[in-house]
């Protein structure tokens, strides 16, 4: 049981992995909040492609290798994300990895609730939606599900809470969608899963921002900042990361520049520490 606790699951970043000693701990829940176009999907990609092609080469012998890789999404079809993995990386086999990916589209859920006629997101009858709403229940409920059915010691991604987060706007629903999120940081620990959860920073009110912030393991931030010449740069911050964050400070190991590239994707560089 210790040699387990003490080995740690890859994010799959080349560049990141030994500045966290490995990777993460298993069971942790990790919020991705940034800035539009920042780098937190290009990440999120990064790290699944790369873990799925480690785990074919046999590479994660020493490391917790994720037993599945599930990508949750709120709005988007599958076939949209998978397009778009493909379109962001252009490595060798990427195509063929994305298809070990198990998405769980909740969509239908999703825009039930909303005002958006059946017809834009629904391809089923109505008899059917109206099974499927009576047997799932809303979009919390059945987010639950598959958390539930996802294998210990998986990758879970979210994409993006932010979907679901707006829609939660009345007190109700906002303390069912943070009980979840609680819940899940809870379940997490107990199967070894690791989340990453996706939030565009800015859409929510800061108070909700910092009460998703408190549930979560770690914050990632992913920002834009000015840099020489007046031109952009991507920084990644870790905000906090419970049982990791003494390690990172210990070795000035808080503040990373980010560059992402067609061949690599995600990769940290110039290390940097805030002052």
């Amino acid at each position: 049981m210790q040699e387990f606790a003490s080995k740690k699951m890859p994010t799959g970043i080349s560049s990141l992995d030994p500045i966290l000693d490995g990777g993460v701990p298993p069971g942790s829940v990790i919020l991705f909040l940034g800035d539009l176009g920042a780098g937190s999907y290009e990440f999120v990609y990064s790290s699944m492609i790369n873990l799925l092609d480690a785990k074919n080469h046999n590479e994660l012998k020493d490391k917790i290798s994720p037993k599945e890789l599930r990508y949750i999404t709120f709005t988007r079809h599958k076939d949209d994300v998978r397009q778009e993995i493909v379109n962001s990386l252009h490595v060798d086999n990427v195509s063929q990895l994305t298809e070990s990916i198990q998405f769980d589209d909740l969509s239908e859920l999703y825009f039930d609730r909303s005002v958006v006629p059946d017809e834009w997101y629904s391809h089923s009858d109505i008899l059917l939606r109206m099974q499927k709403r009576s047997g799932h229940g809303d979009v919390f409920v059945q987010l639950s599900n598959v958390i539930n059915t996802a294998q210990p010691q998986s990758l879970i991604v979210m994409d993006s809470i932010t979907d679901i987060a707006t829609q939660s706007n009345n007190s109700n629903s906002w303390s069912n969608f943070t009980g979840v999120l609680r819940g899940l940081q809870r379940v997490s620990k107990q199967r070894g899963l690791t989340c990453y959860l996706l939030l565009t920073q800015g859409i929510l009110n800061s108070a909700q921002e910092k009460e998703i912030s408190d549930i979560a393991d770690a914050v990632m931030l992913f920002k834009w900042e000015e840099s020489t010449g007046s031109r952009r740069q991507r920084v990644m911050y870790f905000e906090k990361f419970r049982g990791v964050m003494p390690h990172l400070e210990e070795h000035d190991l808080v503040k990373f520049a980010v560059r992402i590239s067609t061949t690599r994707g995600f990769e940290v560089s110039n290390i940097r520490m805030i002052v």
